[in-house]
């Protein structure tokens, strides 16, 4: 009858695999499955550390045995048991490391999916590392042509960033949303992506970032069309959002945030529409007009 009792299991595969004047190489292929069950038989008794660090053993037994897929699912097992531990650093290391195998096996999305994996576990304790984790996942679809499938990456960088009231950071992943969005022919997520940025630049009071962005977004090159953002409902209602501004129309900044065009945007880009306007908008009147007022030239008598 084989063996049950995980303390035991974990004991007979140490001997396997530790070296000595006895063993002089490794039995990884006697010792894996013993590391496998008896890491099994830890979680279903709910003792997480032994069951994490067996799963940990059963990774590298794997890893050894050239299986770098069953080596990546242990380790997502590990990574899962570290985080009902509450070990938020091995959370995110056991999650890289899983993907990087998954990598070996040529599967990006495995890879990408395990990095978000463990961004979503850090968001709320280290959102920093969280941000990292979901970057990497977008950058290795990005490197596999499927832009597409980080659509939804990107969004969760971006409210990450909001809640960390970095507004800058979040419009730049708007806008590298709606770049991948021409790159995968989804005009729709394109438009929106490239509205909600400059409706984040507005909640952060920077009208002239914002205005930037509209005239960039208005210019960028696409693939199948030059017309990509101009000509849609978004692009309309960015342009009477700002329009607004420059007339310093609150009640007009109002409405426009109210509007369903608005309404159809991401969650996180429509709390802060609703907000809108923040701060004093006459400071914003003068300010653009001190930008565009030409400079006194001395020389000049005219």
């Amino acid at each position: 009858m084989a063996e049950s009792d995980p303390e035991k299991l974990i004991l007979k595969a140490d001997k396997l695999t530790m070296l000595g004047f006895t063993r002089w190489k490794a039995d990884w292929r006697k010792a894996t499955p013993m590391y496998e069950q008896a890491a099994l038989g830890f979680r279903n008794a709910n003792s997480h550390e032994k069951a994490k660090l067996a799963f940990e053993k059963a990774s590298q037994g794997q890893e050894m045995l050239s299986s770098p897929w069953d080596a990546a699912k242990h380790m997502e097992s590990a990574a899962a048991l570290a985080k009902n531990i509450g070990n938020w650093r091995e959370v995110a290391d056991f999650y890289r490391k899983a993907s990087e195998l998954y990598n070996e096996c040529g599967r990006s999305q495995p890879a990408s999916d395990a990095l978000a994996r463990g961004a979503r576990a850090l968001e709320e304790t280290l959102p920093d590392e969280a941000i990292q984790l979901y970057t990497d996942a977008c950058t290795i679809l990005e490197e596999d042509g499927k832009e597409q499938m980080a659509f939804d990456l990107y969004r969760a960088i971006t409210s990450i960033y909001i809640k960390l009231q970095n507004y800058d950071d979040a419009a730049s992943f708007l806008l590298r949303l709606g770049l991948a969005a021409d790159k995968s022919n989804a005009r729709h997520s394109q438009c929106k992506a490239y509205l909600g940025a400059m409706v984040v630049y507005l909640f952060a009071h920077d009208l002239k970032q914002a205005e930037k962005c509209f005239n960039d977004c208005s210019q960028f090159p696409v693939s199948h069309r030059t017309d990509a953002f101009m000509g849609s409902d978004q692009y309309s209602c960015a342009s009477k959002l700002l329009a607004a501004y420059s007339q310093g129309d609150a009640e007009e900044i109002k409405r426009i945030s109210q509007s369903s065009t608005i309404s159809h945007l991401d969650t996180m880009v429509i709390r802060l529409a609703r907000q809108l306007p923040t701060g004093d908008l006459s400071s914003l009147k003068t300010s653009a007009a001190e930008e565009d007022e030409e400079p006194l030239d001395e020389n000049d008598l005219t």
